[in-house]
């Protein structure tokens, strides 16, 4: 099942995403900025959004366990969040992937393009993706 994250999701959830505190991720679910696909009690996967210069909303985080990869529940989770922004009225959606990730090849085929770059140094050029709703 796909939906917005819960309280109830949040101990999984802060155990799974090491990339922001435990403290910031309670408030990104409060404020509906999680979406989770879980099997039972189970977080198979989840995304996080925010907003780029505060009002275009930006995935900063798509990720699927291991275990249930390849089995389209990101292409859902994306669909879910897309779906969500545009009954609330967006037009458009962005989101990044590291050049040497696999992410880029799903939001390709998602339809988003290529709108840019940003090379921060020691890291992997980070491209950047738009899509109209």
């Amino acid at each position: 099942m796909i939906d917005r994250a819960t309280h109830e999701d949040i101990p999984q959830l802060v155990e799974l995403d090491h990339h922001v505190t435990p403290a910031v991720m309670t408030r990104k679910v409060e404020q509906g900025e999680v979406i989770v696909a879980r099997r039972d009690a189970i977080v198979l996967g989840w995304l996080r959004y925010g907003y780029f210069w505060d009002s275009i909303p930006f995935m900063n985080m798509l990720t699927v366990q291991e275990a249930y990869r390849g089995q389209g529940i990101g292409t859902q989770l994306v669909q879910f969040w897309e779906g969500h922004l545009r009954s609330q009225g967006y037009g458009e959606v962005l989101t990044s992937s590291l050049a040497n990730e696999r992410g880029q090849f799903l939001y390709r085929k998602l339809g988003y393009q290529d709108c840019g770059a940003l090379l921060l140094p020691g890291e992997p050029l980070e491209i950047l993706f738009r899509k109209l709703l």
